[in-house]
């Protein structure tokens, strides 16, 4: 990897940790699509799953006295049952694919009934949803959307929401890191360096966006969150198919 590239992927990182700081997604969906265009699939995963473990721990931390911690462990429990049953098979979806599904997850909420609001405080609900988040994460790199939807039928306040899914996420990353760190392949393909400088530049983005999230008001974070995560969805859609039908061509 050559400095270049990784000053590149630094300054990258900073921008979409800043963006995950403040809206509690979207740059983890940013950054997933530029570590998927320079590198290969396990590779762009594995150090996906480093940095957004870095910003998300930060930010918990950060938030730390807003953690609701019930609905933590409802949804660990549900991380491990699929990462076993997907260290059973050891998937890895094509570069194409991988870009399609990162752009359906967004709207994967959208297509529940308009009623319908899970209960974070609920194991079912939690296990659920923790299960079906971490086969998204090993999919797609990202589950944020579908768990914002959790989270947002809860009626916690939106500090909440950020430091309890950030937690939810830490370890939601560090399965999607067992699995390609070490179920599928290996991160040799990585040098030490790169990580390093992933996990400070994901610090360094998130503890610049807090203030912002302070200025925030419940009502603006909603909003600007839906619109952010539709318009990057759109576009990686299109990127999928493009690679898929060029790759047939």
């Amino acid at each position: 990897m050559s400095i270049a590239l990784m000053a590149a992927l630094t300054g990258t990182m900073i921008a979409t940790a800043f963006l995950s700081g403040i809206f509690g997604m979207a740059g983890g969906m940013i950054l997933m699509g530029v570590l998927l265009a320079l590198l290969s699939v396990p590779e762009a995963m594995t150090l996906h799953a480093v940095t957004q473990m870095a910003s998300n721990g930060w930010r918990g931390l950060l938030w730390w006295r807003h953690v609701r911690w019930q609905p933590v462990l409802f949804f660990l429990a549900g991380c491990l049952v699929a990462l076993i049953g997907w260290s059973l098979w050891r998937y890895v979806p094509s570069k194409p694919v991988a870009f399609i599904l990162l752009g359906t997850t967004p709207f994967l909420a959208r297509i529940l009934p308009h009623d319908y609001k899970p209960d974070p405080f609920k194991f079912s609900h939690g296990m659920a949803y923790g299960a079906i988040c971490a086969s998204l994460m090993l999919l797609t790199g990202v589950s944020g959307p579908l768990l914002d939807q959790f989270f947002l039928g809860g009626g916690m306040e939106r500090r909440q929401i950020i430091a309890t899914k950030a937690v939810c996420q830490v370890f939601s990353h560090a399965a999607k890191l067992v699995y390609f760190g070490g179920v599928v392949d290996s991160i040799s393909g990585i040098e030490l360096p790169m990580f390093a400088l992933a996990i400070v530049a994901s610090m360094t983005g998130t503890s610049l966006a807090r203030p912002v999230l302070e200025r925030l008001t419940d009502h603006q974070y909603r909003r600007w969150a839906g619109h952010i995560i539709t318009t990057i969805a759109v576009i990686y859609l299109a990127q999928g198919f493009w690679l898929l039908m060029h790759g047939a061509a």
